[in-house]
């Protein structure tokens, strides 16, 4: 019981002499960036760049899809099908950056 007591009153001693540190501990912000906005839009960039580079691999994909079609209706369509979507992403990715400011805007 004695080396309990002891060892609470040693803890609590040293919990209480905290306060008499005055080292002051400077955090960087890693992200580099101030407010919620501001990460929304660096967060948009990012993906918007993601998904325009992965919009141009699928117009790769989409026009190796026509070029093996060998004349098959179907295998057309589905390339063409591909390469609207691919077209679709590549402007939704340009214009991440521009949606998420036009909704911060509206927001304040």
């Amino acid at each position: 019981m004695k080396k309990v007591y002891t060892l609470s009153v040693v803890i609590v001693s040293l919990l209480c002499l905290t306060g008499f540190v005055s080292a002051q501990v400077v955090i960087p912000n890693p992200l580099g960036v101030n407010d919620f906005g501001e990460l929304l839009l660096k967060i948009a960039g990012g993906v918007g760049l993601l998904i325009g580079s992965l919009g141009t691999i699928m117009i790769i994909v989409a026009g190796i899809l026509y070029l093996t079609s060998a004349g098959s209706p179907e295998r057309m369509a589905t390339a063409k099908k591909a390469l609207f979507y691919a077209i679709a992403g590549i402007a939704i990715g340009i214009s991440a950056t521009a949606i998420v400011a036009t909704i911060e805007w509206v927001l304040k």
